[in-house]
Parts: C-alpha cells; structure tokens; sequence
C-alpha cells in the first residue's frame, strides 16, 4: 500500500498482448483497494464490445470501471475515494482523439493537460500503453501521425513516471526505478 501523501505515477508499455493489461491489474492489487479502472475503449463493432464484456469479467467487482474514451485528465481530476487507478490504455486514447479530427498540436495539449493532473496525484495511477513505434514505417499518413503522436506522448509521460515497465518477449522488465530488472511475472493474457 502507498504511504499517506505519497502516490506512484506508473508507466507500463510493451506490445499487444504482451501481458500489460494483467501486470497492471496485478501492480493496482498491491496497492491499495479501492480501485478504478478508465477504460479508454469504444465498443464500435462487435469484436471490441466482445472485448470489452471480456476485460470487464476479467477485473470481476474488484475495479469500479469508468468509461471514457476523450475526457482522460478530467476523470482523473475528478476521481475521489480511490486508492489506485488504472487507465487502459493511452494509445486508444491518443487514436479516439486523433479519429474525432484533433491534430497532433491539440492531441499533445491533451497529453499535457494529462500529466499536469498526474503532478501531484491523490491517488496511484498507472497508465497502460502500447509501443507502436518498433514496428513498420506506416504506408498511410493516419498510421504514421499515429505512430509519431503515440510517441511523443510517451515521452512527455515517462518524464514524470515514477516507475516505468517495459513488456517484450513475455518478460516485464522494470526500467525505472533502476537498475533494469525483470519482475516476476506469469499471468498470460
């Protein structure tokens, strides 16, 4: 559990169905109980409200979920009696944002608007987010304005990150605080 005054701003990133999603739920177990979850994700078509039922069964009553795929610093700001949030994932997010119409300029003002309420967070908070930007060079011009606000995101998010988790190859490995470590960490997702 988090010591009165002092909330961690966790950053975990890694590829699909890297085993993020579950470390997270398991990191947001340890420290505390009362927890929310901010679900970033639009059940526009069948597979993702599938998806979505999936996920909710899977946290079970142990999260009070909140959906919300735009408003993300307001809902945080707004959370109260929570021990511990978890937002997944950013990079649905940054694409809700991006698909409405934002450009990168006010995607990024986002962002900033984000880690100014996670300055001084009454709560633990800890961010899920997919590294897009290990893979290929987007051939359309959506995919690539992605690709660069998902990153530059990222950075502005690991600055004030107080641990940071990086998940490849069915590891986790911890790269802030460090030195680098693998956790231990099991559950398949």
């Amino acid at each position: 559990m988090s010591s009165v005054g002092v909330h961690k701003r966790i950053l975990i990133g890694g590829g699909v169905r890297s085993g993020k999603s579950a470390f997270a739920l398991a990191r947001a177990r340890q420290l505390g109980a009362r927890r929310a979850f901010v679900a970033t994700a639009r059940g526009v078509d069948d597979d993702m409200r599938a998806r979505i039922a999936r996920h909710q069964q899977e946290r079970g009553a142990d999260f009070t979920t909140i959906e919300e795929p735009i408003a993300l610093a307001h809902v945080l700001a707004g959370l109260a009696e929570t021990e511990v949030v978890v937002v997944d994932c950013v990079t649905l997010w940054l694409a809700n944002l991006l698909l409405r119409g934002d450009d990168e300029s006010t995607i990024l003002r986002h962002v900033d608007a984000l880690v100014e309420v996670l300055r001084a967070p009454r709560f633990d908070v800890i961010l899920v987010t997919n590294e897009v930007g290990m893979g290929v060079h987007p051939e359309q011009a959506l995919g690539r304005a992605f690709r660069d606000v998902a990153g530059r995101a990222h950075q502005r998010l690991a600055r004030g990150a107080d641990e940071i988790y990086f998940a490849v190859l069915g590891m986790m490995l911890r790269l802030r605080p460090g030195p680098v470590k693998i956790e231990p960490f099991t559950e398949e997702t």
